[in-house]
């Protein structure tokens, strides 16, 4: 994981170029039709990149909220089991439009849900709504999709931060995911041409079929160590260790759906939730 090149502590992300492809998709499915995938929703944060998102059954009137890492956390990275809810926070982010133009500044009230356990996620909640945000600033929030992605899928990752798009396929999925302290369960791992650097932790992962985020953009393995900061290694149900220098990875976002309920609250007992607790 890294995060940015600028003011950050310690770093969490990126570099690319190498694959273990595979699972292509079956020549006779006809593919469906690419949608537009521009920066209409991402955040640039100080240190990282995020978006804007909304939930299933999310409501125009609830409060919004934006997505971002754990380990981008403006308290510092949680550490391995730790789990913070509803934390005040007053943290700013830069709303993009589709050309990656700064429209608003958009405020925290609190950390609604932020952990490195499991998965690599924070999510804020703003003071405004999905509704007055559109309304002013005709931006509309990213929806999570609520099911889990599939090999072969074409995806984009589109960081604020750098203001920049990368375009990729999901190359499968990892057991889990180590990388210092921290194991991350299921995440996805991208081919090669995501090659994502140090300030695009955050940044969705965009199913280009839908339109929908599958996946939260969160490291990679920079060196060729093995399981190290910057350098995590995947890890099967046999406790088989890879290492893949230059390969990226993404923690999936659907799980995170079944733990919102109404008005966007968090709520870790809802049934199907498996996100950690405190």
């Amino acid at each position: 994981m890294r995060r940015p090149l600028v003011g950050a502590l310690s770093t969490l992300l990126l570099a690319g170029v190498t694959v273990a492809g595979t699972g292509t998709a079956t020549a006779q499915t006809p593919k469906p039709p690419a949608k537009a995938v521009d920066f209409a929703g991402t955040v640039a944060l100080s240190n990282c990149s995020g978006s804007l998102v909304r939930m299933p059954n999310s409501a125009d009137g609830d409060p919004a909220l934006v997505m971002t890492n754990g380990h981008c956390l403006e308290t510092g990275m949680p550490g391995p089991g730790e789990v913070i809810t509803d934390q005040p926070s007053s943290r700013t982010f830069s709303l993009l439009n589709s050309t990656a133009g700064k429209v608003a500044t958009l405020r925290a009230v609190k950390v609604s849900y932020a952990t490195m356990t499991d998965t690599d996620v924070t999510l804020y909640q703003l003071n405004t709504t999905y509704a007055s945000i559109k309304q002013r600033y005709g931006i509309s929030a990213l929806a999570l999709s609520g099911d889990h992605p599939a090999t072969g899928t074409s995806i984009k990752v589109v960081s604020g931060y750098w203001k920049r798009i990368y375009s990729c396929n999901v190359d499968g999925f990892v057991h889990e995911l180590r990388e210092g302290d921290w194991t991350w369960k299921d995440s996805l791992r991208y081919t090669p041409s995501c090659n994502t650097i140090g300030g695009t932790s955050g940044s969705p992962v965009v199913d280009t079929a839908t339109g929908k985020v599958v996946a939260i953009n969160n490291t990679g393995n920079e060196n060729g160590e093995r399981c190290t900061e910057n350098n995590p290694c995947e890890v099967d149900e046999n406790g088989n260790v890879t290492v893949r220098q230059g390969i990226n990875y993404a923690q999936e976002t659907y799980g995170i759906t079944k733990c919102i309920a109404a008005g966007n609250k968090v709520d870790l007992d809802l049934p199907g939730c498996t996100l950690p607790r405190p």
